[in-house]
C-alpha cells in the first residue's frame, strides 16, 4: 500500500472516531477521490425521503442527517474502499489518482438498498448483506511485450460479474438530482476506460480479446434514467469509445514490429492522451467544487477533447484496417516485402518477427505518413483537425527524416523496421560483380518500394535512390566520411527546406561519383583501352598474337591450352614497339575459350528476350550442341576477358563485356576469314598447278571461276569488316566520347548537369547500336550472314583440295616434260611438291585406278558451282533483307548494301527477291 493510501485510511479513521462519539460531522474533501462517494452515498441515503431544499443537487456533506446506523455503515465501507484502492491504484502508471473511484461505487449500492428496506435496526440487517459467495478479484501481472510502455496489469473484472449485493440502487428510485450527480461520476469514470455504476460496457464487448478492444467498447446504461439526461449522456459516451481504442491503438502500435514511425506517432498521441486526462482531473474537480456543475456543462467542456479524440480514432481506425487487425479480409498488394532481407536474417540467426512474415504486410513508415497526409487532406476545411494532423505528421515524420537525410549525406540505411522508400537487397553482394552478368549490384541492391513512398517524396523518389546509391559507391571508396554528423537539414516534411536538401544532396552525390569515376579511376582511358582490344583498334599487336598463336588456335576447342596463349598474349603486350605497351590496363586483359559459337549465342540472346534480363548467357538444358559447337576450333572460340576494380565495375559491367565479347568474336571471325581467303589467294599466286596457263581451255575456265569466286568472297569479308569498324563502331565510338566530355564539362557549370546513370545508359546504348548495325540482333540476318561465312569457309579450307585435283586434272602437269607455259622455277616447284605426293596417287591409282580426266573435270565444275549457287544466292538474299531493314530500322545498312552489291553483279541471281528467302534456307 502506498504512503497517500496509508494517510488517507488513517484520516478516515480519525473522521470516523469523530462521527461515532458525535462531536463532529464528515467533512468532503475537495481533493481526494473518496469524497465522491461519501457524498453520493449520502444522497443515495437521503433519496427516499421528500427534498424540500430545491432542484439544485447539493454536493456538500449531509452526515449531520444520518443516523448512528448510517455512520456504522460508512465505517464498514470505508474499510472495503481502501482495499479497493489498494488493488486498482496501480492499474495504469499513467493516471494512477483517477482509477481509486469505481471499484468503491460498485459496492456503495449496499448502503441504499439497505436504507430503503425500511429496516429500523441495522443491526438485524447485517445478516442480510453478507454475500453467499465471496467474491475477491486479484490483479495479476501480464507477460511482457515489445512495447515497452504497455500496461502490465491484468483486466479488472466486469461489473455484470459483480455479486447482486452489490449492484447500485436501480435508477428508476432516484430523484432527478440524483441520477444526474450519479450518471456525471460515472462519465468521468467512463472518460478515463472505466465502467461506472449505472454506465457499463456492452454485452458484445470483451476486454480480453484485442480486436475488440482496438474497435473501442460499446457502452450501455442501465434503465430507468430520466430522457432528459439520456440522449446527452449517449452522445458524450462516443469520447470514451474513441478514448479507450486509442489506448488500446497506442498499446499495439508500440510494438516493435510496427517500426519508428508507428512508434513516433504513438509517441506523440501519447501526450495527447496525457493533456486529455488532465482534461478529466480539472473537471472532477469542478464536479467537486462546483454546485452547478451540470450534465450540460460537461458536455460543452469535453466538445472540442471530443472532436479531437474523434480524429485520433478515425485515424487509428485507417492504420489498423491496413494492418488487417480490424478486417481479416483486407487486400496487401505487396506480400513478399523484403523477402531477400527475411532469408538473410534467418541465414545470421535471426527469426520471423510479425512484421517480417512475408504474407503479413504492416502498415509502417511511409504508408503511416501517406495515410496522415491523405487525411490533412480531406480535413483541410477543419482549422482544429488540420492543425491536430500537421503536428502528428510533424512528429511522425521525424525518424523517416532522420533515415532520409542519413541516406542522402552518407549513403547508408539505418532501417531496422523495413519502413523507408529504399529497399536493401543484402544478400547482393559487391564481391559478385565479377560474376554479375545481370548488373544486379547496381539495379537490384537498393530499389525503391512503392506502395510504401511518401507523398511528398512522391516527385523526388528517383533523385533519392540515386543519391544514396551514387553516395554509396564513393562511400565505400572511402570519399565520404560518415563519422560526420548530419546538421542543419530539414527534420520534418513541414520545413520549407524538404525539397531543396533532397536536390543539393543529389547534386552533390552525382558530382562526386562522376569526378570518381572520370578522374580517379580514369574511366575514358579504361574505355580507350578497351576499344583497343575488343575492337581491334590499331591492332598490330594483335595481328602479332594470331601468328604466334596459330599451331595453337587450329586445335579442337577443348585441347587448346589457354595458359599458353595467355603467356604469348602477355609476350606481345608487352613488347617495346607495341601500341599496348604504354597501356596501364594491360594486366586486365585475359584469354578464354567459349565452346559455343557466336551465332548459337546471339541466337539465344535474341530468342530469350534481350541482354537485359541476364537469361542470355545460360545455355538451356535440354537445347543439343550444335555441329558448328562440336568442331569448333581455337580461332572460332577465342574471346578476351577483361577485369575491372569498383568502382569503374558499375559502368563496365559484365552486362557490358558480353557486349564487347560479341562484337569482339564477330570481329575476330571476319579478320579471320579475310586471313583464310588471303592465303588462298597467296596460293593461287604461288602453286605453279595455278599460276601457269593451261594448255586445256576447259581447265582454264574451270581455273577462272575459282578465282572469280574467290575475289567475290574476299570482297564480300573486306567489305563487311570495314563496314562494322569504318562506319559503325567508330562514329558511335566518337559519339560516346563526346557525351563524355560534355559530362566532365557539367562539372564547371558549362552545361546541364548530367548522372552517373546517364553515362552508364549511353555506354550501354553505345554497345547496343553497335550490335543492331553490325546485324547481330536480328535473327533472319543471323541465319544468313552464318550460311555465308560458312560457304567462304568451306570454300578456303577445300583449297588444297582443289590444288590436288587440278594436279590429276590439268593435262600439263601429269607428264614429264616442262609445260611451254611454264618457266623453269615455276616448274621446280611443282616437281618438288608432286614428289611429296606420288606416293598417295600411285596408291591411289593402283587401287582404284581412279577416274577419267573428263570425268574428274566435270565433278570439279560441279563443286565450283554449287559454291558460286551458294555464295550468290545467299548474298542476294542478304542485299534483299539488308534494303528491307534499311528501310524500316537504320538507314546505315544502304551504305552496306551498295558495297556488297558489287560481289554479286553479273550473276544469275542478281535479281533473287526476298521472297525466295525461304526456298534459299531450306
Amino acid at each position: 500500500m502506498s504512503s497517500s493510501s496509508t494517510a488517507r485510511v488513517s484520516s478516515r479513521a480519525e473522521r470516523r472516531t469523530t462521527n461515532d462519539n458525535g462531536s463532529a460531522q464528515p467533512r468532503a474533501p475537495s481533493g481526494q477521490t473518496g469524497g465522491r462517494g461519501e457524498r453520493l452515498d449520502s444522497r443515495r441515503t437521503q433519496s427516499p425521503q421528500p427534498s424540500t431544499a430545491g432542484t439544485s443537487h447539493k454536493r456538500t456533506a449531509s452526515g449531520s442527517q444520518r443516523t448512528n446506523r448510517g455512520v456504522e455503515e460508512r465505517r464498514t465501507e470505508r474499510v472495503q474502499i481502501t482495499t479497493r484502492e489498494t488493488l486498482t491504484r496501480t492499474r495504469s502508471p499513467d493516471r494512477r489518482p483517477a482509477p481509486s473511484a469505481p471499484p468503491p461505487e460498485r459496492q456503495r449500492p449496499a448502503e441504499p438498498s439497505r436504507a430503503h428496506s425500511g429496516d429500523p435496526h441495522p443491526k438485524s440487517s447485517k445478516p442480510e448483506t453478507l454475500p453467499q459467495a465471496p467474491w475477491n478479484p486479484e490483479v495479476s501481472l501480464v507477460p511482457h511485450t515489445s512495447a515497452p510502455l504497455a500496461s502490465r496489469i491484468s483486466i479488472p473484472p466486469l461489473a455484470s460479474q459483480a455479486p447482486q449485493s452489490l449492484q447500485p440502487k436501480p435508477l428508476q428510485e432516484l430523484s432527478l438530482e440524483v441520477q444526474e450527480a450519479a450518471i456525471l461520476e460515472d462519465l468521468l469514470m467512463v472518460f478515463m476506460g472505466y465502467e461506472g455504476q449505472y454506465v457499463r460496457f456492452s454485452k458484445n464487448y470483451n476486454p480480453a480479446v484485442e480486436k475488440d478492444r482496438l474497435a473501442g467498447p460499446g457502452f450501455k446504461i442501465l434503465p430507468g434514467l430520466d430522457p432528459s439526461l439520456q440522449d446527452l449522456t449517449t452522445s458524450m459516451l462516443k469520447m470514451a469509445t474513441h478514448y479507450a481504442a486509442i489506448e488500446a491503438f497506442v498499446e499495439v502500435q508500440s510494438r516493435e514490429e510496427f517500426g519508428a514511425v508507428n512508434h513516433a506517432l504513438c509517441a506523440a498521441i501519447r501526450k495527447l492522451v496525457q493533456d486529455y486526462l488532465i482534461l478529466i482531473a480539472q473537471l472532477e474537480t469542478q464536479f467537486l467544487t462546483n454546485q452547478s456543475f451540470t450534465l450540460h456543462v460537461l458536455n460543452l467542456h469535453t466538445l472540442p477533447t471530443s472532436h479531437m479524440m474523434y480524429q485520433l480514432y478515425s485515424l487509428a481506425h485507417e492504420i489498423l484496417k491496413r494492418n488487417s487487425l480490424l478486417e481479416e479480409d483486407e487486400d496487401s498488394d505487396d506480400g513478399y516485402d523484403d523477402i531477400e532481407n527475411i532469408l538473410e536474417s534467418l541465414r545470421e540467426g535471426g527469426d520471423l518477427g510479425p512484421g517480417n512474415i512475408p504474407g503479413k504486410k504492416i502498415c509502417k513508415g511511409g504508408s503511416v505518413l501517406g495515410l496522415i497526409t491523405k487525411r490533412l487532406e480531406t480535413m483541410s476545411g477543419d482549422p482544429a483537425a488540420r492543425s491536430l494532423l500537421t503536428s502528428l505528421l510533424r512528429d511522425a515524420s521525424r525518424p523517416y527524416m532522420m533515415m532520409l537525410n542519413e541516406w542522402l549525406h552518407h549513403g547508408s540505411i539505418k532501417d531496422p523496421h523495413a519502413e523507408f522508400l529504399v529497399r536493401e537487397q543484402k544478400s547482393i553482394k559487391r564481391e559478385r560483380l565479377e560474376e554479375d552478368y545481370t548488373d544486379e549490384y547496381w539495379e537490384r541492391r537498393y530499389t525503391i518500394r512503392d506502395h510504401d513512398v511518401p507523398p511528398q517524396l512522391e516527385g523526388v523518389k528517383d533523385k533519392v535512390l540515386l543519391a544514396g546509391k551514387y553516395l554509396n559507391v564513393v562511400r565505400e571508396c572511402g570519399g565520404v566520411d560518415v563519422s560526420k554528423a548530419v546538421t542543419d537539414v530539414p527534420r520534418s516534411f513541414d520545413d520549407n527546406r524538404f525539397l531543396d536538401n533532397v536536390n543539393s544532396a543529389y547534386a552533390h552525390a552525382n558530382e562526386s561519383l562522376l569526378r570518381l569515376l572520370l578522374t580517379t579511376h580514369a574511366l575514358p582511358a579504361r574505355l580507350r583501352s578497351l576499344k583497343h582490344y575488343f575492337f581491334l583498334d590499331r591492332s598490330d599487336f594483335f595481328s602479332y598474337f594470331l601468328e604466334l598463336g596459330t599451331s595453337e588456335l587450329r586445335k579442337p576447342v577443348k585441347n587448346v591450352n589457354t595458359s599458353k596463349l595467355q603467356s604469348l598474349l602477355d609476350i606481345v603486350l608487352r613488347q617495346p614497339g607495341s601500341v599496348a605497351a604504354q597501356d596501364p590496363f594491360k594486366e586486365d586483359i585475359k584469354v578464354e575459350m567459349n565452346e559455343v559459337s557466336l551465332t548459337n549465342s546471339l541466337t539465344r540472346v535474341v530468342n530469350i528476350s534481350g541482354i537485359e534480363q541476364g537469361e542470355t548467357l545460360q545455355t538451356p538444358a535440354s537445347q543439343p550442341t550444335n555441329e558448328s559447337d562440336k568442331t569448333a576450333v581455337g580461332f572460332t572460340s577465342l574471346q578476351l576477358d577483361y577485369s575491372v576494380p569498383f568502382p569503374v565495375s558499375l559502368v563496365i559491367s559484365r552486362k557490358t563485356v558480353w557486349r564487347y565479347q560479341a562484337l569482339f568474336r564477330y570481329l575476330l571471325s571476319l579478320r579471320y576469314l579475310e586471313q583464310q581467303l588471303v592465303s588462298c589467294w597467296q596460293t593461287h599466286n604461288r602453286a605453279a598447278s595455278w599460276s601457269h596457263k593451261s594448255s586445256n581451255r576447259q581447265v582454264e575456265m574451270w581455273k577462272r571461276r575459282v578465282f572469280t569466286l574467290r575475289a567475290r568472297m574476299l570482297v564480300f569479308v573486306q567489305q563487311l569488316l570495314y563496314f562494322c569498324t569504318a562506319e559503325v563502331i567508330e562514329p558511335n565510338w566518337q559519339a560516346l566520347m563526346a557525351k563524355l566530355n560534355a559530362k566532365e564539362d557539367s562539372k564547371g557549370g558549362a552545361s546541364p548537369v548530367r548522372t552517373v546513370d546517364e553515362l552508364m545508359q549511353d555506354h550501354v546504348d553505345f554497345l547496343d547500336t553497335c550490335l543492331k548495325e553490325c546485324m547481330l540482333t536480328n535473327s533472319r540476318l543471323l541465319r544468313i550472314h552464318s550460311k555465308l561465312m560458312q560457304t567462304c569457309t568451306f570454300f578456303a579450307t577445300y583449297t588444297g583440295w582443289l590444288s590436288r585435283e587440278l594436279e590429276r586434272t590439268d593435262p600439263d602437269l601429269l607428264g614429264t616434260k616442262k609445260p611451254a607455259q611454264m618457266n623453269q622455277q615455276q616448274w621446280d616447284r611443282f616437281k618438288e611438291t608432286q614428289a611429296q605426293r606420288n606416293a598417295d596417287l600411285t596408291a591411289s591409282n593402283a587401287a582404284g585406278g581412279g577416274p577419267s580426266e573428263e570425268e574428274r573435270l566435270e565433278k570439279m565444275f560441279e563443286i565450283i558451282q554449287k559454291y558460286e549457287v551458294n555464295f550468290s544466292r545467299h548474298l542476294q538474299i542478304l542485299l534483299d533483307a539488308l534494303n528491307h531493314y534499311a528501310a524500316t530500322e537504320t538507314v546505315v545498312l544502304l551504305g552496306l548494301c551498295a558495297r556488297l552489291s558489287t560481289a554479286n553483279q553479273g550473276t544469275q541471281y542478281s535479281g533473287l527477291r526476298a521472297d525466295e528467302d525461304g526456298g534459299a534456307q531450306a
